[in-house]
């Protein structure tokens, strides 16, 4: 995902899913799996919650990969994505123009508090650690009350995912951001931590294995984790 560090996702848009890929190839997976695992996890927990998403941020949406599934499987009637890179939107409007989804600069798009969830997916360990509560509490300013920040990030304490970051060129200078580290944010920007969520704990070998990845969600070692925090004055229940 493109985010806001010194690296030039600019440079990376035309090219960067096979980036990713050949990045990703150890697991046995591409991102498109990722992808749609992480929003097929992510509605399992919406649906606990009795959380309907008819409007959603895509906040460092990149070249658009978590697109049609935030259309698809969490059935947002409309998206807006948003990335600092302008070659990543082009390359995303370029794949997706028949979707319900608008693609926009961070300083073209201004917060109304209206969205229902706001996703992100690798992108604050992008983002310098001393701008992310900014970024964070700009996610927050677009959400409505009792809105929703999905933020996946990849585990440090995983060393799958460190590998892994090291393989793909534009992950190899970034600053990995800890579940613990997360949940302080959140706080304090004054979102409520309702989960968190440890993910992809098995590669394709052992894909048979997955199946139990649900109990093993409280386990801090899966390759990625969601934490999952409101927007106060909402009505969803901590669970």
């Amino acid at each position: 995902m493109s985010g806001s560090s010194g690296h030039d996702f600019d440079a990376d848009a035309v090219g960067y899913e096979d980036t990713l890929n050949r990045g990703l190839s150890v697991s046995g997976e591409k991102a498109t799996f990722f992808a749609e695992s992480r929003i097929l996890w992510l509605a399992g927990r919406l649906r606990r919650f009795g959380f309907v998403v008819r409007t959603g941020l895509d906040y460092g949406c990149g070249t658009g990969g978590s697109t049609p599934f935030l259309l698809d499987v969490l059935g947002a009637q409309a998206v807006v994505g948003l990335d600092p890179s302008a070659t990543s939107l082009e390359v995303a409007r370029a794949k997706h123009a028949a979707l319900r989804v608008e693609y926009r600069l961070p300083q073209d798009y201004r917060p109304n508090g209206t969205v229902d969830l706001a996703f992100c997916n690798g992108v604050f360990h992008h983002i310098p650690p001393a701008q992310r509560a900014g970024t964070l509490s700009y996610m927050a300013a677009c959400l409505r009350p009792g809105g929703l920040v999905a933020l996946w990030e990849n585990n440090p304490w995983n060393p799958g995912t460190r590998y892994v970051m090291k393989r793909i060129p534009f992950d190899r200078e970034a600053i990995p951001m800890t579940s613990i580290e997360a949940r302080g944010l959140a706080r304090s920007v004054q979102l409520e931590v309702l989960t968190t969520d440890f993910c992809f704990f098995f590669p394709r070998v052992f894909r048979m294995l997955r199946r139990f990845e649900r109990w093993l969600a409280p386990v801090p070692l899966g390759a990625q984790y969601l934490v999952l925090c409101r927007k106060p004055s909402g009505s969803v229940n901590r669970e």
